[in-house]
């Protein structure tokens, strides 16, 4: 694969809740066998964000993090661009707050990007866009993801919850993954799968519809992006998928293989159903640990899969040719091909949240069904404490006086 220009992602972060449910223990709440949610899904655990734990918190302490671990001044910040499905107002972007909270340079590009799950993919495609035109001027583009997945209590989509932030600064000298604009592949299709209307809190889905969608989207932006190639998976070391629910990438990666065979694939045919579960062990499944362990975090899905490739195997792959696949409802995709860049490891402990999520607290379930309660009505209160609910030194959500959000650090 050549590279006509050198640009893709510099430095990368996570930030999320300070809490999580375990799904076992949910599972026996909910009188269904647990393996149904850590087989059936493949989820084990989702983080749960607190009444003063919202898009904006967790989007600053991604961008915090990203900046300090990779030695980032924050004034070579040009553009930043917040992709998310659960902003805070219906007018005013998660992005000027984060810009605010994070003391960047007024001399920045600020927006919001919206498309469900895609929103941090069109703010990365945008990004390059906005270094390759010559615009940046040197300047690098801090593109952060940031939602809170809230189904409702009780709900079929409960299991399939989460909530965290990825911060991805964009360069045109990457030292994690460079990425080939002539193998960006675009799909857009107006479907009503997965959606959020304005009166309501939770979103609805139609979840079958959702995930022949999403493989449909699949197909389309992979032949936008290298044509009828029937030897790319062969050439590639890691696949990364949106995923909703860790076993989504299974499907995404059948559908890739049945692309490259040329006919669908099912368990009789022993021998390509093997190669299916060869290729999914060695390609997708060992960087799936983080989404297993946090849950769904909408626009942030898949770039937590590339976290958890780079803590793994940054090193061990510099040099080597990785596909990157995104989705969101209603529906829009990308796919593009990238590369590890050499010395990529070298930011293995700058990219591990490792550490930060051994931290967390383990919610009994009724502790968790008050907090989600407390959430639902939290962008109407006048006043929250931290301390109320375990928090201590980061930055929260403290209530809407006057109709005006306030964020303070605690």
């Amino acid at each position: 694969m050549t590279h006509s220009i050198s640009v893709g992602i510099d430095a990368l972060a996570f930030a999320g809740p300070a809490a999580y449910v375990d799904l076992s223990d949910l599972a026996k709440a909910r009188g269904v066998d647990p393996a149904k949610f850590t087989k059936g899904l493949g989820q084990h655990r989702m983080a749960i964000a607190s009444p003063c734990e919202d898009t904006v918190t967790m989007a600053v302490e991604s961008g915090a993090q990203a900046v300090r671990a990779f030695g980032i001044d924050p004034d070579e910040i040009g553009t930043l661009i917040v992709g998310t499905e659960t902003g805070v107002d219906h007018s005013k972007p998660v992005a000027v707050y984060v810009h605010d909270l994070l003391g960047l340079n007024e001399r920045c590009r600020t927006f919001e990007t919206k498309h469900a799950c895609y929103g941090a993919m069109a703010g990365l495609t945008a990004s390059m866009d906005w270094i390759a035109s010559g615009r940046a001027r040197g300047r690098k583009a801090l593109v952060i993801a940031s939602d809170i997945a809230s189904y409702g209590l009780g709900t079929p989509g409960e299991p399939t919850q989460g909530a965290g932030a990825v911060a991805m600064v964009v360069s045109e000298k990457p030292r994690l993954l460079r990425i080939q604009p002539r193998t960006i592949g675009d799909y857009t299709r107006q479907v009503m799968d997965f959606w959020r209307p304005l009166y309501s809190k939770y979103a609805l889905a139609d979840g079958h519809y959702s995930i022949q969608c999403y493989l449909d989207a699949l197909r389309g932006a992979r032949l936008d992006a290298v044509g009828e190639r029937h030897d790319l998976l062969a050439g590639l070391s890691a696949c990364l998928y949106h995923v909703p629910f860790v076993k989504m990438a299974f499907k995404a990666h059948q559908r890739e293989l049945e692309m490259e065979l040329g006919h669908a694939l099912n368990k009789a045919e022993a021998s390509t159903w093997q190669q299916l579960v060869e290729s999914y062990e060695r390609r997708c499944a060992p960087w799936l640990t983080l989404n297993a362990d946090i849950g769904n975090i909408y626009t942030g899905s898949l770039f937590l899969s590339l976290i958890d490739l780079l803590r793994q195997a940054g090193a061990d792959m510099a040099g080597e040719d990785i596909s990157l696949f995104s989705y969101g409802s209603g529906c829009g995709a990308t796919y593009c091909l990238g590369r590890i860049v050499e010395g990529a490891g070298d930011w293995r402990a700058a990219l591990d949240p490792g550490e930060e999520l051994a931290k967390r607290r383990r919610l009994g379930i009724a502790e968790y069904e008050s907090l989600v309660r407390a959430g639902e009505q939290a962008d109407r209160c006048e006043t929250l404490d931290p301390f109320d609910y375990g928090l201590a030194g980061g930055l929260y959500y403290t209530g809407t006086r006057n109709d005006r959000r306030h964020y303070e650090r605690g």
